[in-house]
Protein backbone atom coordinates (compact mmCIF):
# COMPACT_ATOMS: atom_id res chain seq x y z
CA UNK A 1 0.00 0.00 0.00
CA UNK A 2 2.71 2.62 1.00
CA UNK A 3 4.41 2.01 -2.58
CA UNK A 4 0.89 2.75 -4.41
CA UNK A 5 0.22 5.60 -2.20
CA UNK A 6 3.81 6.74 -3.12
CA UNK A 7 3.28 6.16 -6.77
CA UNK A 8 0.57 7.83 -7.14
CA UNK A 9 1.95 10.92 -5.53
CA UNK A 10 5.04 10.80 -7.00
CA UNK A 11 3.91 11.78 -10.82
CA UNK A 12 3.33 15.81 -8.92
CA UNK A 13 6.59 16.21 -9.15
CA UNK A 14 7.40 14.44 -12.24
CA UNK A 15 9.89 11.85 -9.93
CA UNK A 16 10.28 8.13 -10.18
CA UNK A 17 9.59 6.48 -6.88
CA UNK A 18 10.81 3.04 -6.19
CA UNK A 19 10.30 0.55 -3.49
CA UNK A 20 13.40 -1.10 -3.27
CA UNK A 21 16.51 0.38 -2.13
CA UNK A 22 18.81 1.79 -4.59
CA UNK A 23 21.38 4.80 -5.25
CA UNK A 24 23.02 6.58 -1.94
CA UNK A 25 23.71 3.73 0.58
CA UNK A 26 24.02 3.89 4.79
CA UNK A 27 27.73 3.61 5.18
CA UNK A 28 27.85 6.72 1.90
CA UNK A 29 25.67 9.06 3.67
CA UNK A 30 27.39 12.16 4.70
CA UNK A 31 26.72 12.11 8.70
CA UNK A 32 27.90 16.26 9.33
CA UNK A 33 26.66 19.51 8.23
CA UNK A 34 28.74 21.32 5.62
CA UNK A 35 28.13 24.35 3.85
CA UNK A 36 29.97 26.29 1.25
CA UNK A 37 28.27 29.87 -0.24
CA UNK A 38 30.13 30.06 -3.59
CA UNK A 39 31.51 33.77 -5.06
CA UNK A 40 27.53 33.98 -6.43
CA UNK A 41 25.91 33.22 -3.31
CA UNK A 42 25.26 29.57 -4.30
CA UNK A 43 25.00 27.68 -1.27
CA UNK A 44 26.15 23.92 -1.62
CA UNK A 45 25.53 22.02 1.63
CA UNK A 46 25.19 18.82 3.19
CA UNK A 47 22.57 18.99 6.37
CA UNK A 48 21.25 15.93 8.83
CA UNK A 49 17.82 16.62 9.68
CA UNK A 50 15.93 14.66 12.38
CA UNK A 51 12.11 14.11 11.76
CA UNK A 52 10.19 16.66 13.92
CA UNK A 53 9.03 15.23 17.31
CA UNK A 54 5.35 16.43 17.00
CA UNK A 55 4.84 14.63 13.88
CA UNK A 56 2.30 11.99 14.22
CA UNK A 57 3.43 8.39 14.70
CA UNK A 58 2.32 7.88 11.27
CA UNK A 59 3.85 10.58 9.70
CA UNK A 60 7.33 9.28 11.24
CA UNK A 61 6.78 6.14 9.52
CA UNK A 62 6.02 7.64 6.40
CA UNK A 63 8.93 9.79 6.18
CA UNK A 64 11.27 7.15 7.19
CA UNK A 65 10.28 4.72 4.57
CA UNK A 66 13.05 3.61 1.79
CA UNK A 67 13.27 5.72 -1.21
CA UNK A 68 16.16 5.63 -3.72
CA UNK A 69 18.14 8.59 -4.48
CA UNK A 70 19.15 7.19 -7.98
CA UNK A 71 18.07 8.78 -11.28
CA UNK A 72 15.89 6.27 -13.13
CA UNK A 73 13.59 7.81 -15.73
CA UNK A 74 10.09 6.63 -15.78
CA UNK A 75 8.80 6.77 -19.05
CA UNK A 76 5.54 8.81 -19.54
CA UNK A 77 2.97 6.56 -19.81
CA UNK A 78 3.89 4.88 -17.16
CA UNK A 79 3.72 7.95 -14.46
CA UNK A 80 0.48 7.91 -15.48
CA UNK A 81 -0.14 3.99 -15.39
CA UNK A 82 0.90 4.57 -11.28
CA UNK A 83 -1.05 7.61 -10.94
CA UNK A 84 -4.15 5.86 -12.10
CA UNK A 85 -3.69 2.62 -9.65
CA UNK A 86 -2.44 4.81 -6.75
CA UNK A 87 -5.70 7.53 -7.07
CA UNK A 88 -8.01 4.35 -7.50
CA UNK A 89 -6.37 2.84 -4.32
CA UNK A 90 -5.78 5.46 -1.88
CA UNK A 91 -9.67 7.00 -3.48
CA UNK A 92 -11.00 3.66 -2.13
CA UNK A 93 -9.96 4.13 1.29
CA UNK A 94 -10.85 8.03 1.74
CA UNK A 95 -14.17 6.30 0.71
CA UNK A 96 -13.92 3.76 3.55
CA UNK A 97 -12.94 7.13 5.96
CA UNK A 98 -15.26 9.52 4.57
CA UNK A 99 -18.34 7.93 2.76
CA UNK A 100 -19.65 9.67 -0.04
CA UNK A 101 -21.36 9.05 -3.88
CA UNK A 102 -18.55 9.27 -6.53
CA UNK A 103 -20.06 9.08 -10.24
CA UNK A 104 -18.88 9.99 -13.71
CA UNK A 105 -20.04 11.93 -16.83
CA UNK A 106 -19.31 15.23 -18.40
CA UNK A 107 -19.88 18.86 -17.82
CA UNK A 108 -19.80 21.45 -20.77
CA UNK A 109 -18.34 18.40 -22.77
CA UNK A 110 -15.59 18.05 -20.39
CA UNK A 111 -15.16 15.05 -18.44
CA UNK A 112 -15.80 15.50 -14.75
CA UNK A 113 -16.36 12.93 -11.40
CA UNK A 114 -19.05 14.01 -9.50
CA UNK A 115 -18.78 13.51 -5.55
CA UNK A 116 -21.44 14.19 -3.33
CA UNK A 117 -22.43 13.26 0.53
CA UNK A 118 -24.58 10.46 0.98
CA UNK A 119 -26.77 12.49 3.52
CA UNK A 120 -27.42 15.49 4.07
CA UNK A 121 -26.07 17.61 1.25
CA UNK A 122 -26.56 21.48 1.37
CA UNK A 123 -28.16 22.51 -1.51
CA UNK A 124 -27.67 25.41 -4.21
CA UNK A 125 -23.94 24.91 -3.34
CA UNK A 126 -21.12 23.46 -5.28
CA UNK A 127 -17.03 23.32 -4.92
CA UNK A 128 -15.56 23.10 -8.25
CA UNK A 129 -12.14 20.46 -8.33
CA UNK A 130 -8.75 20.94 -9.92
CA UNK A 131 -6.86 17.71 -9.67
CA UNK A 132 -2.99 17.66 -9.30
CA UNK A 133 -0.97 15.88 -10.79
CA UNK A 134 2.09 17.93 -12.54
CA UNK A 135 -0.27 18.71 -15.63
CA UNK A 136 0.56 15.15 -16.82
CA UNK A 137 -2.00 12.55 -14.66
CA UNK A 138 -4.52 12.51 -12.38
CA UNK A 139 -3.41 12.38 -8.16
CA UNK A 140 -5.93 13.64 -6.55
CA UNK A 141 -9.66 13.70 -8.24
CA UNK A 142 -10.67 11.35 -5.52
CA UNK A 143 -8.48 12.04 -2.87
CA UNK A 144 -8.98 15.68 -2.65
CA UNK A 145 -12.69 15.49 -3.38
CA UNK A 146 -14.32 12.82 -1.18
CA UNK A 147 -13.32 14.21 2.24
CA UNK A 148 -14.20 17.50 1.80
CA UNK A 149 -17.37 16.63 -0.09
CA UNK A 150 -17.97 14.03 3.09
CA UNK A 151 -16.60 16.98 5.81
CA UNK A 152 -18.77 20.12 4.13
CA UNK A 153 -22.35 18.33 2.83
CA UNK A 154 -21.47 19.84 -0.32
CA UNK A 155 -21.39 19.03 -3.68
CA UNK A 156 -17.74 18.96 -5.47
CA UNK A 157 -17.26 18.19 -9.09
CA UNK A 158 -13.65 16.98 -10.40
CA UNK A 159 -12.63 18.62 -13.70
CA UNK A 160 -10.73 16.13 -15.52
CA UNK A 161 -9.31 18.52 -17.68
CA UNK A 162 -6.90 18.06 -20.85
CA UNK A 163 -3.09 17.23 -19.74
CA UNK A 164 0.12 18.02 -20.64
CA UNK A 165 2.57 17.47 -22.87
CA UNK A 166 -0.12 17.01 -25.35
CA UNK A 167 -1.78 19.82 -24.18
CA UNK A 168 0.19 22.56 -22.52
CA UNK A 169 -1.39 26.05 -21.59
CA UNK A 170 -4.37 27.19 -21.65
CA UNK A 171 -6.22 23.79 -23.02
CA UNK A 172 -6.35 22.39 -18.97
CA UNK A 173 -7.46 26.13 -18.29
CA UNK A 174 -9.54 26.62 -20.95
CA UNK A 175 -11.84 23.60 -19.70
CA UNK A 176 -12.08 24.61 -16.47
CA UNK A 177 -13.35 27.84 -17.16
CA UNK A 178 -15.81 25.73 -19.67
CA UNK A 179 -16.85 24.08 -16.33
CA UNK A 180 -17.33 26.98 -14.01
CA UNK A 181 -19.34 28.99 -16.36
CA UNK A 182 -21.83 25.82 -17.08
CA UNK A 183 -21.75 26.22 -13.39
CA UNK A 184 -23.15 29.77 -13.38
CA UNK A 185 -25.91 28.82 -14.93
CA UNK A 186 -27.17 26.61 -11.94
CA UNK A 187 -25.16 28.19 -9.38
CA UNK A 188 -25.11 31.79 -7.22
CA UNK A 189 -21.46 32.59 -7.85
CA UNK A 190 -21.68 33.36 -4.14
CA UNK A 191 -21.87 29.75 -3.54
CA UNK A 192 -19.49 28.15 -5.58
CA UNK A 193 -15.68 27.53 -4.55
CA UNK A 194 -12.51 26.51 -6.75
CA UNK A 195 -9.47 24.74 -5.12
CA UNK A 196 -7.09 22.22 -6.18
CA UNK A 197 -3.68 20.99 -5.02
CA UNK A 198 -0.35 21.05 -6.73
CA UNK A 199 -0.99 21.77 -10.57
CA UNK A 200 -4.26 22.12 -9.17
CA UNK A 201 -3.97 24.50 -7.21
CA UNK A 202 -1.68 26.52 -9.94
CA UNK A 203 -4.70 25.94 -12.24
CA UNK A 204 -7.04 27.30 -9.29
CA UNK A 205 -4.98 30.50 -9.55
CA UNK A 206 -4.99 30.95 -13.61
CA UNK A 207 -8.45 30.15 -13.57
CA UNK A 208 -9.24 33.11 -10.79
CA UNK A 209 -7.05 35.41 -13.16
CA UNK A 210 -8.91 34.77 -16.18
CA UNK A 211 -12.61 34.68 -14.89
CA UNK A 212 -11.23 38.31 -13.96
CA UNK A 213 -10.20 39.04 -17.60
CA UNK A 214 -13.23 37.66 -19.06
CA UNK A 215 -15.51 39.10 -16.49
CA UNK A 216 -17.41 36.77 -15.14
CA UNK A 217 -18.68 36.54 -12.10
CA UNK A 218 -16.26 35.82 -9.51
CA UNK A 219 -16.55 33.11 -6.99
CA UNK A 220 -16.81 32.81 -3.79
CA UNK A 221 -13.44 31.88 -2.47
CA UNK A 222 -10.45 29.82 -3.71
CA UNK A 223 -8.24 27.30 -1.91
CA UNK A 224 -4.34 27.03 -3.18
CA UNK A 225 -2.83 24.00 -1.89
CA UNK A 226 0.60 23.66 -2.57
CA UNK A 227 1.06 25.90 -5.93
CA UNK A 228 2.62 28.59 -7.09
CA UNK A 229 1.40 32.05 -9.23
CA UNK A 230 5.27 32.67 -10.99
CA UNK A 231 6.69 30.66 -13.64
CA UNK A 232 9.34 32.56 -14.37
CA UNK A 233 11.30 30.80 -12.17
CA UNK A 234 11.53 27.88 -9.56
CA UNK A 235 11.43 29.22 -6.34
CA UNK A 236 14.13 28.44 -3.35
CA UNK A 237 12.47 25.31 -2.22
CA UNK A 238 12.21 24.06 -5.02
CA UNK A 239 16.04 23.78 -4.86
CA UNK A 240 16.09 22.19 -1.56
CA UNK A 241 13.22 19.61 -1.79
CA UNK A 242 11.75 17.00 -4.22
CA UNK A 243 8.49 15.25 -4.15
CA UNK A 244 9.57 13.36 -1.07
CA UNK A 245 10.54 16.27 1.26
CA UNK A 246 14.54 15.29 1.86
CA UNK A 247 14.39 11.78 0.60
CA UNK A 248 15.28 10.67 -2.98
CA UNK A 249 16.45 11.95 -6.12
CA UNK A 250 17.19 15.80 -6.09
CA UNK A 251 18.92 17.45 -9.00
CA UNK A 252 19.78 21.37 -9.11
CA UNK A 253 17.03 23.29 -10.66
CA UNK A 254 17.53 23.35 -14.12
CA UNK A 255 17.67 27.07 -15.44
CA UNK A 256 14.90 28.60 -17.29
CA UNK A 257 11.18 28.99 -16.50
CA UNK A 258 9.19 26.55 -14.30
CA UNK A 259 7.69 23.45 -16.36
CA UNK A 260 8.04 24.32 -20.17
CA UNK A 261 6.03 21.24 -21.47
CA UNK A 262 3.04 22.70 -19.51
CA UNK A 263 3.61 26.63 -20.69
CA UNK A 264 4.34 25.85 -24.24
CA UNK A 265 4.93 29.05 -26.20
CA UNK A 266 3.30 31.12 -23.52
CA UNK A 267 5.13 34.17 -21.87
CA UNK A 268 6.33 32.68 -18.35
CA UNK A 269 5.30 36.08 -17.00
CA UNK A 270 2.01 36.16 -18.20
CA UNK A 271 -0.41 37.75 -16.64
CA UNK A 272 -3.06 34.71 -16.38
CA UNK A 273 -0.04 31.22 -16.92
CA UNK A 274 1.24 33.28 -13.70
CA UNK A 275 -1.14 35.45 -12.10
CA UNK A 276 1.34 36.99 -9.52
CA UNK A 277 1.37 39.62 -12.63
CA UNK A 278 -1.85 39.84 -12.88
CA UNK A 279 -4.29 42.33 -10.97
CA UNK A 280 -4.99 40.52 -7.55
CA UNK A 281 -6.59 43.68 -5.74
CA UNK A 282 -10.46 42.56 -4.38
CA UNK A 283 -9.67 38.60 -4.91
CA UNK A 284 -11.98 36.24 -3.05
CA UNK A 285 -11.58 35.19 0.60
CA UNK A 286 -8.77 32.58 -0.31
CA UNK A 287 -6.69 29.92 1.41
CA UNK A 288 -3.03 28.86 1.06
CA UNK A 289 -1.61 25.37 2.65
CA UNK A 290 1.58 24.48 2.39
CA UNK A 291 4.41 22.14 4.37
CA UNK A 292 7.96 22.55 5.61
CA UNK A 293 9.16 20.56 3.17
CA UNK A 294 7.27 20.84 0.27
CA UNK A 295 8.87 22.00 -3.32
CA UNK A 296 6.38 24.58 -3.32
CA UNK A 297 6.69 25.88 -0.09
CA UNK A 298 7.91 28.98 -1.67
CA UNK A 299 5.75 29.38 -4.61
CA UNK A 300 2.87 29.01 -2.09
CA UNK A 301 4.29 31.83 -0.06
CA UNK A 302 5.21 34.02 -2.25
CA UNK A 303 1.80 33.88 -4.10
CA UNK A 304 0.00 34.61 -0.82
CA UNK A 305 2.05 37.38 -0.06
CA UNK A 306 1.09 38.82 -3.20
CA UNK A 307 -2.10 38.88 -2.24
CA UNK A 308 -1.58 40.17 1.03
CA UNK A 309 0.43 42.79 -0.97
CA UNK A 310 -2.92 43.73 -3.30
CA UNK A 311 -4.81 44.33 0.25
CA UNK A 312 -6.63 40.83 0.50
CA UNK A 313 -6.73 40.65 3.86
CA UNK A 314 -8.47 37.55 3.84
CA UNK A 315 -6.16 35.48 2.30
CA UNK A 316 -4.89 33.17 5.13
CA UNK A 317 -1.89 31.04 5.07
CA UNK A 318 -1.36 27.30 6.79
CA UNK A 319 1.97 25.64 6.90
CA UNK A 320 2.44 22.18 7.80
CA UNK A 321 5.64 21.40 10.14
CA UNK A 322 8.14 18.54 8.23
CA UNK A 323 6.19 17.56 5.59
CA UNK A 324 6.33 17.03 1.73
CA UNK A 325 4.43 18.52 -1.00
CA UNK A 326 0.85 17.34 -1.02
CA UNK A 327 0.82 15.00 1.81
CA UNK A 328 -3.05 15.13 2.37
CA UNK A 329 -2.83 13.07 -0.94
CA UNK A 330 -2.24 10.15 1.60
CA UNK A 331 -5.66 9.94 3.47
CA UNK A 332 -4.07 8.20 6.48
CA UNK A 333 -2.19 10.81 8.25
CA UNK A 334 -3.45 12.63 11.15
CA UNK A 335 -1.98 15.49 9.29
CA UNK A 336 -3.77 15.14 6.58
CA UNK A 337 -7.02 14.54 8.44
CA UNK A 338 -6.45 17.88 9.90
CA UNK A 339 -5.83 19.43 6.76
CA UNK A 340 -8.41 18.14 5.27
CA UNK A 341 -10.59 19.44 8.14
CA UNK A 342 -9.16 23.12 7.81
CA UNK A 343 -9.94 23.35 3.90
CA UNK A 344 -13.23 21.90 4.90
CA UNK A 345 -14.22 24.31 7.63
CA UNK A 346 -13.07 26.95 5.54
CA UNK A 347 -14.97 26.38 2.15
CA UNK A 348 -18.75 25.42 4.93
CA UNK A 349 -17.87 29.42 6.77
CA UNK A 350 -17.68 30.71 2.90
CA UNK A 351 -20.21 29.04 1.22
CA UNK A 352 -23.00 29.08 4.03
CA UNK A 353 -22.60 32.81 4.55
Amino acid sequence: MKCLLAAAAAVLLLSPVLCAQQGTTATEAPNKDTSYIDPSGTAHITRVIPIPPDLSPEARAWLARPVSDANIPVPLEERRRRAAEGQEHSGQISLQMYPAHVSEGTLAGVPVRMVTPLSGELPDRVLLNIHGGSFIADSGSLTETIPIASLTRIKVVAVLYRLAPEHPFPAGLDDVIADYRELLKTYSPVHIGIYGTSAGAILTAETAARIRQMGLPEPALLGIFSGLGDFSRNGDSWAMYNLHGLSGYQAPPPPGPHDPYYIGDTDPRDPVLSPLFSDLRNMPPTLFISSGRDALLSGTTILHRAFLRAGNDDARLVVFEGLPHAFWLNPELPESKEADSIMARFFTKILNR
